[in-house]
């Protein structure tokens, strides 16, 4: 099969939030050339003692994605340009121009996978399906991760800082909704963190599959979790399948320009008393995500931050 490519210039600072709005637009996976140095960590995550010198950082990004050739392509790029002129609107993105070209079929679901390797998040290890668990780490809290299509494998800031936010507040009676679950792994350290129960929503088939793989591979027991495909900002048949104040923990890890408008209906899906816990906020962001909680009724618990993204979390009254 060929496939079109499509090449998206923008700047390396930018690439973060570009790639979360191309998601949000209908594109699934993206390809990232830079020359952003290596970091130590991802140096031994290569293996590799020794690299040669790359070129210096010119502060541009090459973020580029695939679409079948049956796709209907227009609509996506549509889709793709009019959500980078909303987003150029409070950020600098680059020039943001596109250029199409053909590529060959590839196994894009499988080729990722060499750079996805065993990392920790604190004390809690993550270790993709295919990688082996070390004797000496027998006894570490463990998470096995394969996001296969599905967001989610833990290295991401955002990720981290909710997994922190839930090992402060997850008890044995927590009831945890986690919205935008991708590949689960939010719930599954909740559930390994001795929660009760999870039930994850997302708008991405994919989070279906992957979760329950997920599931699977870290044993955790029939019906502790459930996934629902909707979008429960706005589908009543969502919010109503996913119940109402029936949950001590919600978990949204998503990005501010959804939080804003989420977070007012979610207050509904909240006992009272129970904690929101957000991210995917880009530290610029911050005070439209405090306000939005704030509004809601929300009480701001806690800020916290790493490098430049932000976790708020909030308690309802």
């Amino acid at each position: 099969m060929r496939w079109n490519k499509f090449t998206l210039k923008t700047l390396t600072e930018a690439e973060d939030i570009v790639i979360a709005t191309l998601a949000e637009a209908g594109v699934e996976g993206v390809e990232i050339e830079d020359k952003v140095p290596l970091t130590e960590s991802d140096k031994q995550q290569m293996f590799v003692d020794i690299l040669p010198e790359g070129p210096a950082d010119d502060g541009i990004a090459y973020l580029s994605f695939y679409l079948e050739e049956d796709a209907d392509t227009e609509a996506v790029l549509a889709n793709v340009r009019e959500a980078l002129e909303d987003l150029r609107g409070f950020l600098d993105i680059g020039e943001c121009s596109i250029e199409a070209s053909q590529t060959e079929d590839k196994d894009w679901i499988n080729n990722w996978k060499q750079y996805f390797h065993q990392f920790y998040v604190d004390d809690i290890l993550i270790i993709p399906s295919w990688e082996e668990v070390q004797p000496e780490d027998a006894d570490k809290m463990i998470i096995h991760i394969d996001p296969g299509t599905a967001f989610g494998t833990g290295m991401h800031e955002t990720t981290q800082l909710c997994m922190r936010q839930l090992k402060k507040y997850v008890t044995p009676e927590t009831e945890l909704l986690d919205v935008g679950t991708g590949s689960g792994i939010l719930s599954i350290v909740a559930l390994k963190l001795g929660a009760k129960h999870a039930v994850g929503t997302d708008l991405d088939p994919c989070a279906i599959s992957a979760t329950k793989e997920n599931l699977t591979a870290n044993a955790i027991a029939d019906g502790a979790m459930e996934v629902l495909i909707g979008n429960i900002i706005d589908d009543a048949a969502v919010q109503q399948q996913v119940g109402y104040e029936k949950y001590d923990i919600v978990t949204a890890n998503i990005l501010a320009d959804v939080l804003v408008p989420l977070t007012p209906v979610i207050v509904h899906q909240m006992k009272h008393g129970a904690l929101y816990i957000t991210s995917g906020i880009l530290d610029e962001k911050e005070d439209i995500v405090v306000q939005a909680v704030q509004e809601a009724g929300l009480e701001v618990v806690e800020v916290t931050h790493q490098n430049e993204w932000v976790s708020v979390t909030a308690r309802k009254r």
